[in-house]
């Protein structure tokens, strides 16, 4: 098993940065060698030098969600770090999968490999400073210092001028490897320094194979999941292992039949954001309580809950707190936008039925439900309604009230 197998539906791009990573590690191994023989070598250039190599300092992996662009990433990442003996053999690549450099990357604790998400609303100029630190310093053991921002769509425009200087003139052996839903959410003066790589939605048959090899799920579980998510690897392992998952995505299907009067209408939108802040305050649960007292623990604070804290560290909890709120307006958005993006399949179902298209429904178990809406409708309605439907995911990114945005969509869903 190598670091690409969980790359699916991308071999053109595993092709490249397989390529890529071989003639990364011919750099480090020149140098190796050269040091060893005492030339008095300088350390590697940034790889754009040389002008037949495929690697180069700064990479941008654009993909819709669920691509794996981020999988993609950090698969790259561990192939730079490989230190497999076979690595440079007749037969043998950087990426084993196996060996140390390779396991550490995969896993998140590589010690020359920075592997940076967020889960805000945006990555500030703050922590931007924080990695363009460390990406000045040489790898401490492995071959590249390596700097994954999955979410550079997330930078602020002030985090992505302090990243710019970086990605520009980097240091000799570190690498960035930016993650975005598309070369729009970057900055041009970034997107322009970078070699883009563009990942495509997977196969569906892709997404089902890799839920039954890497996590046990049974073929025909992982089969409904991959189908329902069209290709979104993530929410597909989702959806086939949380049965809170799959209970939402059904309450959220039900939804266009419940719009038949205004006062369904505002029912089925308020029921939506409850769905949505109750994943928030999930999530706060899990995981507010444990950070707030791992922080009054490191601050000195008096046991308990209610324990004072020493002067001068209410700040500190302060922005524990900010943070926390920031986490869970994200954590709202994006289960509201998960419903918001199986509302849109159940149409897109509708269309294909209405149409006669030959292609599978996404929603094949409330095919019942998709029948009726096709028949008591027009392809222009639910063409119409597609779009009410995407202008609220649109509404939302512009901050508007989430309550107000989606009562407007189910409206704009009975109207037709």
């Amino acid at each position: 098993m190598t670091v690409w197998d969980d790359v699916v539906g991308q071999d053109r791009v595993t092709v490249r940065l397989a390529a890529a990573a071989r003639d990364a590690d011919a750099l480090i191994t020149a140098e190796h060698a050269a040091a060893g023989a005492g030339s008095g070598a300088q350390p590697a250039p940034p790889a754009d030098a040389g002008s037949t190599s495929q690697m180069t300092h700064a990479w941008l992996f654009t993909g819709p969600p669920g691509s794996g662009r981020a999988t993609a990433a950090r698969a790259f990442a561990a192939a730079l770090q490989c230190v497999s003996p076979d690595r440079a053999g007749e037969y043998g690549a950087p990426g084993c999968g196996f060996c140390d450099g390779c396991h550490t990357a995969l896993v998140g604790t590589h010690a020359d490999v920075e592997i940076v998400r967020t889960d805000l609303l945006s990555i500030g100029v703050k922590e931007t400073r924080d990695l363009v630190r460390r990406s000045s310093l040489s790898p401490s053991g492995g071959r590249w210092q390596v700097i994954v921002l999955e979410d550079a769509d997330r930078l602020t425009e002030g985090a992505g001028n302090v990243l710019l200087k970086a990605v520009e003139e980097p240091a000799p052996r570190t690498v960035w490897l930016l993650c975005a839903p598309s070369v729009e959410d970057v900055l041009p003066t970034i997107r322009s320094r970078c070699r883009q790589l563009s990942l495509c939605t997977p196969p569906v048959d892709a997404v089902a194979e890799v839920l039954v090899r890497r996590d046990g799920i049974e073929p025909a579980a992982a089969a409904r999941a991959a189908r329902a998510t069209q290709g979104h690897i993530g929410r597909a392992r989702r959806l086939a292992t949380d049965e809170r998952a799959r209970a939402r995505r059904t309450a959220v299907l039900k939804l266009p039949l419940r719009v038949d009067d205004i006062g369904g209408c505002l029912k089925a939108a308020q029921e939506l954001i409850d769905a949505a802040g109750e994943d928030a305050k999930q999530v706060a649960e899990d995981v507010d309580t444990k950070e707030t007292e791992e922080l009054r623990a490191a601050l000195g604070a008096a046991s308990g809950t209610g324990g004072r804290l020493p002067r001068g560290t209410a700040g500190a909890m302060k922005e524990l707190q900010d943070r926390q709120k920031r986490r869970s307006t994200r954590t709202q958005r994006d289960s509201l936008d998960l419903a918001l993006v199986d509302l849109t399949g159940f149409y897109r179902d509708v269309l294909a039925l209405q149409m006669g298209a030959s292609v599978a429904l996404a929603n094949d178990e409330v095919r019942d439900s998709v029948q009726r809406i096709a028949t008591t409708s027009t392809p222009e309605r639910t063409l119409r309604r597609i779009e009410a439907v995407l202008a609220c995911r649109e509404a939302l990114d512009r901050n508007v009230a989430p309550l107000l945005a989606v009562e407007a969509m189910t409206a704009a869903l009975r109207a037709g």
